[in-house]
C-alpha cells in the first residue's frame, strides 16, 4: 500500500525532531490569550497610601492555596484568607476594596525588613520562614505568632531569598548579598550547616535559591554575576549546570516543571532553560525591569508565567510564547508612583486560576482568571 505520508510529515519523523519542529511552530505563532482575568479585590492602607515604607517584596500562599502571607520594608508579616478577600461573585465585575488592617487574619511585627519568605512544608500551614535586611533567617510559627528558630550566619549581610526541600523539609537554604548559598538543618541548635557554596568566583551576591519542588536534586541559585546556577543538593561543592546568557543581574529562578526553569533579570528579559542541556527554550520580554525585584511566578498547571514591571504593571505570559498574552495597569491609588514588586500564582486548577501581587506603595490585589471556551 502507497504510503500517504511525505517524508517531513510528523508520522515519518522522530520524538526529538517533532519537538524541535513544535517549539519553532509556537515561535513562529502569534501569541494568543486563552485567559479573561479580572481585578476581585484591591487592598490598601488607609493612610500613608503610597509610602515607600510600604513596599511589598514577597507575597506567598501557603501549602493548602487558601492563605496568603506578605512582608516587606513595613517589618510585618500579614496573613489573609483567599475567601475573605474574594467578593461572592468573582467574575460579575465586583471589586473588593478592604483595608489591611481589616482584612488581615493576623500581622506578626518583626525585628527587620524582610526580604524573603516561605512556607515550611510538612507542618500543615504552622510554620513560615523568612529572610531579612539584617541577614538573619527566621521561622515563625503562626499559632503562637512567636519567633521559634533563628540563625545568624551571613555576617550582617541581607539574607534575599529562602527556600525548603520538599524532600527533606527540617533542610532549607538561604542566598544571601555575602554571595554565598548555604544549607542548613533546623533541627540543629542555630540551624547548623550542611553546605556553604559561593557560586561567584568574585562573590557576587546570590539573590534567590530554589529546591526542586518536584523533588528533583537540583537546587536553583540566581546571581549577580549575570549568571544562574545548578547545583545537586546531595552534594553542594560545584554546580553541575551553568545557565548563561543574560544580561545583568538574575534576580529570581523558578522551576517550570522537573526539568525546565525560568530565570528573570534586571535586563528586562526572563528566559526559560532545558536544565540538562543548560538550553535557552525561549526569552519573554515586555515587562520593564532594570534594576527592581518585580517577583517572577509560575502556575505549573496552566503553564503561565506572570511578574511584575517598573511601569507598575502586571505581566502574564503563556510559556508557550515570547510575547505578554495579558497586561495589567495596578488600579490607581493614592499617588499612583511605583512598580508592582511581588507576584504569586494559586497552584491549583485547570480552568481557572488566581494571581496575587504586591505593589511598592503596599498594595495588594487579587486577579481571577477564566480559560475561554473557544
Amino acid at each position: 500500500m502507497k504510503s500517504l505520508c511525505t517524508p517531513n510529515s510528523p508520522q515519518n519523523q522522530n520524538p526529538e525532531k517533532q519537538l524541535h519542529n513544535k517549539l519553532q511552530q509556537n515561535e513562529t505563532t502569534p501569541p494568543r490569550c486563552e485567559w479573561d482575568f479580572t481585578l476581585a479585590a484591591l487592598v490598601s492602607s488607609s493612610s500613608a497610601i503610597g509610602a515607600a515604607s510600604d513596599t511589598l517584596g514577597v507575597v506567598e500562599f501557603d501549602p493548602s492555596d487558601s492563605l496568603i502571607a506578605t512582608a516587606g520594608i513595613a517589618r510585618k508579616i500579614r496573613g489573609y484568607r483567599l475567601h475573605n478577600l474574594l467578593p461572592e461573585n468573582i467574575h460579575n465585575g465586583t471589586i473588593n476594596q478592604l483595608d489591611h488592617s481589616r482584612a488581615s487574619e493576623f500581622c506578626i511585627c518583626t525585628p527587620a525588613k524582610l526580604s524573603s519568605l516561605r512556607w515550611k512544608p510538612g507542618v500543615n500551614g504552622r510554620i513560615l520562614g523568612s529572610g531579612d535586611y539584617d541577614g538573619v533567617v527566621m521561622e515563625y510559627d503562626l499559632e503562637m505568632k512567636v519567633p521559634i528558630f533563628e540563625r545568624d550566619e551571613h555576617g550582617g549581610r541581607r539574607v534575599w531569598s529562602v527556600d525548603y526541600s520538599m524532600v527533606d523539609p527540617v533542610v532549607g537554604a538561604s542566598g544571601s548579598d555575602d554571595g554565598t548559598v548555604q544549607v542548613w538543618d533546623t533541627r540543629c541548635d542555630g540551624g547548623e550547616c550542611v553546605a556553604v557554596v559561593q557560586p561567584s568566583v568574585v562573590r557576587s551576591p546570590v539573590c534567590c535559591v530554589e529546591f526542586n519542588p518536584y523533588g528533583g536534586a537540583l537546587v536553583a541559585v540566581g546571581c549577580a554575576d549575570r549568571k544562574a546556577y545548578g547545583y545537586d543538593r546531595r552534594k553542594m561543592r560545584e554546580p553541575v549546570v551553568v545557565f548563561e546568557g543574560h544580561g545583568k543581574t538574575v534576580t529570581y529562578v523558578k522551576f517550570v516543571d522537573g526539568g525546565t526553569v525560568v530565570s528573570a533579570s534586571t535586563d528586562g528579559s526572563l528566559k526559560m532553560w532545558k536544565t540538562e542541556e543548560a538550553r535557552v527554550v525561549r526569552t519573554y520580554e515586555g515587562h520593564v525591569n532594570g534594576r527592581s525585584f518585580v517577583g517572577l511566578s509560575v502556575w505549573r498547571n496552566g503553564g503561565l508565567i506572570g511578574c511584575g514591571s517598573e511601569d507598575k504593571r502586571v505581566f502574564v505570559y503563556d510559556k508557550r510564547w515570547g510575547e505578554p498574552i495579558w497586561v495589567k495597569e495596578f488600579d490607581r491609588v493614592g499617588s499612583g508612583y511605583g512598580l508592582v514588586s511581588s507576584v504569586c500564582w494559586r497552584q491549583v486548577g485547570e480552568h481557572e486560576c488566581t494571581l496575587v501581587a504586591g505593589g511598592s506603595d503596599g498594595v495588594l490585589q487579587v486577579f481571577v482568571g477564566q480559560k475561554r471556551l473557544f
